[in-house]
């Protein structure tokens, strides 16, 4: 058992080195797992899709399972930074490339693409046209905006006028329900709120208001090819408004995650309103707090921006008193030069988060569009 005990050793070492010691697809920290087929250290969660792949991947504990000398050495002879360079070796720059605390479809499908199908390899390259060509087409359900059933629905996505289109009928008369401008639009996974592993939230301005699609396809690859189809369309239209930027400097604003979601009590402007409960979005690339009745609202009840602290924005906890109606208890008052907000959490730990995503916004420096939506909304 002594060359059990030095091969252990062995790996334990190896998985320290820097290029190995975060998982290879989706970067989570000290991963424990290995791939010895295909020479990478993987987390837990990631090495269940590794199980799963139909050109065998196959997956060792490198602390439980044992290790004979030939698989050590092939590890030690390829690596984290060696995979790198044959799997992603043309990844296009809008590709979502996910992360720890990503769904499981994008890590799902972002595995299966490097090592099942190739795509980002010299063989696979050219099964990238079916996102990135700058038209993509299908079907989608979506929630319906009154009725709340998900529906299925055509859309069609161009990069030709920047557009997603979608329809409610396949017939030849029948125009677009909607059309959507591809230059506010933003695409987010969010299977819990939806309910559905592949659930997607569409995010776009229409007439100066937030509005909401909520969407899913029952396959997984299918979702996620829409995903990048939109991050491809929003790149080449970034490109096109800012002709001098690099890829690397646009890819932070072709989609984005919100800083923070969730429920808190709101009262109003005089605060001797009572308290309702509503749904919360901190958007921290627009600086914008928007809120919604429920969570799968289309349409923003309100919104109110958040600039910097040498503007007159502030954040607090507190404890309100004399208001009505409030059931929760612990207390975030926000400081806006026009108006104070006064919010209520259900837990003392969401009310330290809320602060903290407050304070982080009101921490960044403002830019020239910033200063301008301040402005519009304020009017």
């Amino acid at each position: 058992m002594a060359y059990h005990d030095r091969n252990k050793k062995i790996l334990l070492d190896l998985v320290k080195q820097p290029d190995n010691n975060r998982c290879a697809d989706c970067g989570s920290p000290d991963p424990d797992w290995a791939s010895c087929t295909l020479g990478v250290f993987v987390c837990l969660t990631c090495s269940g899709t590794h199980r799963n792949l139909t050109n065998g991947s196959r997956i060792k504990s490198i602390r439980l399972d044992l290790w004979d000398d030939e698989l050590v050495q092939f590890m030690r002879a390829n690596g984290n930074a060696s995979a790198r360079e044959l799997y992603e070796m043309a990844v296009p720059p809008f590709y979502y490339r996910p992360r720890e605390q990503d769904c499981v479809v994008l890590r799902e499908q972002w595995i299966r693409a490097k090592y099942e199908r190739q795509e980002f390899s010299s063989q696979g390259v050219h099964l990238q046209q079916v996102y990135s060509s700058g038209l993509y087409a299908g079907s989608l359900w979506k929630k319906g905006r009154d009725n709340g059933q998900f529906l299925k629905r055509r859309f069609v996505l161009s990069d030709q006028d920047f557009t997603l289109r979608y329809f409610t009928s396949d017939l030849p008369s029948k125009g677009p329900k909607a059309v959507i401008a591809v230059k506010t639009l933003n695409a987010s996974f969010q299977p819990e709120k939806i309910g559905h592993p592949h659930g997607l939230q569409l995010t776009y301005l229409c007439e100066d208001h937030t509005r909401n699609l909520f969407l899913y396809h029952t396959d997984g690859q299918e979702i996620v090819n829409w995903f990048n189809a939109i991050r491809a369309a929003r790149l080449a239209y970034l490109q096109t408004a800012f002709p001098t930027a690099t890829d690397s400097e646009l890819q932070p604003w072709i989609t984005r995650n919100y800083l923070k979601e969730g429920y808190m009590e709101k009262t109003g402007p005089l605060q001797r309103e009572p308290f309702k409960k509503r749904w919360f979005v901190l958007d921290a690339q627009d600086r914008k707090l928007l809120y919604f009745k429920t969570q799968l609202d289309a349409v923003e009840l309100g919104v109110a921006f958040l600039g910097t602290a040498a503007r007159g924005y502030s954040v607090r906890e507190s404890e309100p008193k004399g208001a009505r109606g409030n059931k929760w208890k612990f207390g975030v008052t926000v400081e806006t030069p026009w108006r104070q907000f006064v919010f209520m959490c259900e837990l003392e730990s969401e009310q330290r988060e809320w602060v903290a995503a407050f304070s982080r916004v009101i921490s960044q420096p403002m830019t020239p569009q910033d200063y301008a939506t301040e402005v519009n909304l304020m009017r």
